[in-house]
Parts: C-alpha cells; sequence; structure tokens
C-alpha cells in the first residue's frame, strides 16, 4: 500500500444500488495527488463508488472518509464529471454557462460570478480547447467535444478530488488526447484523480488502480494489480497474455447487468 496520505479511505464499505448489494463490504484506499483507475467488469460496482466518494450514494454499511471528512462533508472540495451520455444535451445552455455552473458551488444559485470565476471559465475552456465552441449549444456538438465541455466544468470548480465516470469512453482520438493531457495535467498541479474505465490500457498508465468485481479484488500499483490471476478472478473468464507478457481479456461471454452499458468494441480492452 502507498505511504502517501489517502484521499479516500474506506472501512467495510457496503453499497446498495436499487434492490441489490453492488458493493460488497470492502476496504478502500486511494493516494492522494496521483491518478487511480477504478476498473472492472459490467455492473462491478464503479460508479456507485465514484457517487459514494461524491458524497451521492449513501453507505448501507461500513465508514469511509474523504478527504479527511465524510463525502457529504467534502462535497464542496469534489467535483464528478459524468459522461456526457448522462446528461441531457438538450439544455438550452450554452458552452460557456455549461462550464460557469460548476462555480456556484460555494456561491449557491444567486452568488455573484465575478472576474475571477470568468478567467477560471475561460482557461478551463481553452485547456479543453472547446473556447471557439463557447457560444454554441450543447446540442450542436459531437459526443467528444460534449464530453470535454463537462470535462472543462469539472476543471472549473477547482476542486481538490476530480472524479471521472469513463471520460475517455467511445470518444475521436483527438477528444481522448486532449482529456488524457488534462487528467495528467490535473495530477502536477497537485490534485487527486479518480476516473473509471474498460480499458486495460488506460488503467496501465494510472499510478494506482482498483480493479473491482462487486468488491475490491485487488488495490495497488498497476503491475501488481492488473495480473492475469487477478483479472481471471475479476471477470470470471480465461485471460490469455500476448508475446510481451500482457494480459488480454476475452469478454464476449460477459453482458452486461440491467442498469450499465455494453461496449462493442473488444479491440484489446476489458469490457465495462
Amino acid at each position: 500500500m502507498s505511504a502517501l496520505p489517502l484521499a479516500v479511505r474506506g472501512t467495510n464499505v457496503t453499497l446498495i444500488y436499487g434492490d441489490r448489494v453492488a458493493f460488497r463490504a470492502s476496504d478502500v484506499s486511494i493516494p492522494s495527488g496521483q491518478i487511480t483507475s477504478v476498473i472492472g467488469p459490467n455492473g462491478s460496482g464503479k460508479s456507485t463508488l465514484l457517487n459514494a466518494i461524491a458524497g451521492l450514494a449513501p453507505l448501507a454499511d461500513g465508514v469511509l472518509h474523504v478527504l479527511g471528512s465524510d463525502p457529504a462533508g467534502a462535497r464542496s472540495r469534489t467535483s464528478l464529471v459524468l459522461q456526457a451520455t448522462k446528461v441531457n444535451d438538450r439544455l438550452p445552455v450554452t458552452v460557456r454557462e455549461v462550464v460557469m455552473m460548476s462555480r456556484y458551488v460555494d456561491r449557491g444559485a444567486f452568488g455573484f460570478i465575478g472576474k475571477i470565476d470568468r478567467e477560471v471559465v475561460e482557461e478551463a475552456l481553452e485547456r479543453l480547447d472547446i473556447a471557439r465552441l463557447a457560444g454554441r449549444h450543447l446540442g450542436e456538438l459531437s459526443g467528444g467535444e460534449r464530453q470535454r465541455v463537462f470535462v472543462a466544468q469539472g476543471l472549473a470548480q477547482q476542486a481538490e478530488l476530480l472524479l471521472l465516470d469513463e471520460p475517455l469512453n467511445a470518444l475521436d482520438l483527438v477528444s481522448k488526447e486532449i482529456i488524457t493531457k488534462t487528467i495528467f495535467d490535473e495530477q502536477r498541479r497537485g490534485r487527486t484523480v479518480i476516473a473509471t474505465t474498460h480499458d486495460l490500457g488506460e488503467a496501465a498508465k494510472a499510478d494506482h488502480v482498483l480493479l473491482l468485481s462487486g468488491g475490491v479484488v485487488a488495490e495497488g500499483r498497476p503491475n501488481t494489480v492488473l495480473t492475469s490471476a487477478h483479472l481471471a478472478r475479476a471477470y470470471g473468464i480465461e485471460v490469455v497474455e500476448d508475446e510481451s507478457g500482457t494480459p488480454i481479456l476475452d469478454d464476449s461471454a460477459h453482458f452486461p447487468v440491467d442498469e450499465r452499458h455494453q461496449h462493442f468494441d473488444r479491440t484489446g480492452h476489458a469490457e465495462h
């Protein structure tokens, strides 16, 4: 386990999704100032855990500390970025207005927006290369552009902890590269980043990995977590290795549970 201070520390954390246990009693340790990837098969509890860390999903049992507080108490210091596909892109708001919404977190709906707020928003737009789209509505954008808008919104909140729910899923190459660069830039700026993914390659680039399957199967450095034995246990399938010894998942028999979506691209990655 890392000797770094922990941004998230959980003991016997149990989470319920609907009428089922989505995350069985597990300990969770996520180091501060690093990038943590959360990976696992469909219905493994990735998004549920992210929501719990964000203070949006209550614990059924156990204890969870986020930034030294309970999740609700740390909510203003935490930014959650959802997949663009989970947000209504027909809302009559512009790109700039969406990103500006993040600045109301500490001010309330009728708080004053000043020069510093506008500068923070403009910087976020520039970093995600969407400043030229600032006056357009969400419905006019591509999927990759919309995802960049919501990542920019997360950045503009300037939270200590940035939570990203599959930020690179099904995006164009340009959007993937821009968002990936932004994630590593945030880490270099001292922020803690936690991102769910279904891609082994993405998870391997992180500093820390949580492998889930209805609870924590393994956690630690990528090379100690993303092993054939751990992946076989998490996915319940045979794991093969390529010539370099890198695990490859053939997940065609793993069907998604009802509340998750299926990923059809099976080119060298694990499914969500």
